[in-house]
């Protein structure tokens, strides 16, 4: 790598406070991401401003039909919270699958949506669960965080403190794994409130997105006969040596109907 300061501050206040006053600074929250990138030099910030000391940053709580996990709670943390299994086990569920037992000791949830890769598992729970993202500054809905690939509406030096996941009557999450990786190929969340339903998928696209028309197929029907193949066109999908795109467009309808007959029980 090359030569950086690293910042460990202890309040948000002093974080953002550190982060105006680098030349070139960064967040750094678990470095999943961020510590590989470093390595490539594919990034090369003056400061890594260590939120891991911050206090207010990490835990989860549940008030009437919301669970709030703050952005620095870990992987393992989401997995094995009894709250979070409760009422949102399709949650735990993705949490459990993210890469490895190392990353999820070190991964958290904030630096995982905030990084927005395209083949990453929380941003499909986050879109499908219509989710709250609060920041330092404002809350944004879920419809409108994810931007494009690694690209979210966050602007320069704003801070995500927490998420709110509305709790779903049913949701259910399906990965189609790289086995190398644990990164999704395909990775679909189906979540189904109140005469609602969304689904959100991962892996696929450059960025994640939801899918009217098996959307809509599903709230006329919440089963898996609803989904057909060739819902979803190919055209737009990823293209890679792991999968091609006719694969992907595969792969989606499979995993949805999965999904679904997991979510009806």
């Amino acid at each position: 790598m090359y030569e950086f300061d690293i910042i460990t501050p202890n309040s948000i206040d002093a974080a953002k406070s550190e982060f105006d006053a680098a030349e070139d600074g960064q967040f750094l929250a678990g470095g999943q991401t961020l510590i590989p990138v470093l390595k490539q030099r594919l990034a090369m910030p003056s400061d890594l401003i260590d939120l891991e000391h911050v206090h207010g940053l990490s835990g989860i709580s549940a008030s009437g039909d919301t669970i709030s996990i703050k952005a620095m709670t870990r992987h393992t943390e989401v997995a094995a919270d009894h709250e979070v299994q409760a009422a949102i086990p399709a949650l735990a569920k993705l949490a459990n699958g993210i890469g490895d037992m190392h990353v999820r000791n070190r991964g958290t949830i904030g630096g995982s949506i905030a990084n927005n890769d395209p083949a990453a598992d929380y941003p499909a729970a986050v879109l499908a669960l219509h989710a709250t993202i609060v920041t330092d500054r404002r809350e944004i809905l879920a419809d409108h965080f994810f931007t494009g690939m690694f690209e979210t509406a966050l602007e320069e030096g704003e801070l995500i403190t927490e998420i709110h996941f509305p709790i779903p009557e049913a949701a259910s999450y399906m990965k189609f794994a790289n086995p190398a990786t644990r990164y999704a190929l395909v990775g679909v969340m189906v979540a189904k409130s109140h005469n609602n339903v969304r689904v959100a998928i991962t892996g696929a696209g450059p960025c994640v997105f939801r899918d009217a028309e098996m959307e809509q197929a599903l709230m006329g029907n919440f089963s898996p006969e609803s989904i057909k193949d060739g819902m979803i066109p190919a055209d737009d999908l990823n293209t890679d040596i792991h999968a091609s795109r006719e694969y992907r467009a595969h792969l989606i309808s499979v995993m949805v109907r999965r999904a679904v007959a997991e979510a009806v029980g």
